[in-house]
């Protein structure tokens, strides 16, 4: 993300990071090893992958529950940028959650401003 701002040349702005795929995520939160075993663990509760039956989506597919991950953590965020870096707070990151690793993803940057 840096890069990009980087080549960009804006010092004053706003960038957004979007997953660009239904089952998957781009969230903000701290660059932790336990927050994102926690976070795994949850979403798991809240939308258990299996058994794939119980979902009406799992028709030739199994991923409902990715779907419904991505719904819970976010399709993109926004951050402003000032003085040429990303204007987030001390353990703040972008994050790529990918709930459904069978399809081929891509990840939308946008940089505007001065």
């Amino acid at each position: 993300m840096n890069q990009c701002l980087k080549e960009s040349g804006v010092t004053e702005g706003l960038v957004l990071v979007n997953a660009m795929h239904i089952t998957a995520s781009v969230f903000i939160n701290d660059d932790e090893s336990g927050l994102h075993h926690d976070y795994e663990v949850w979403l798991e509760r809240l939308a258990p992958h299996a058994p794939v039956s119980q979902y009406r989506h799992n028709v030739g597919e199994d991923n409902a529950d990715a779907h419904l991950k991505r719904q819970v953590m976010g399709r993109e965020v926004v951050v402003a940028v000032t003085g040429g870096k990303l204007d987030f707070g001390p353990w703040e990151q972008i994050f790529y959650g990918e709930f459904d690793g069978g399809r081929r993803k891509r990840v939308l940057v946008k940089i505007i401003g001065e």
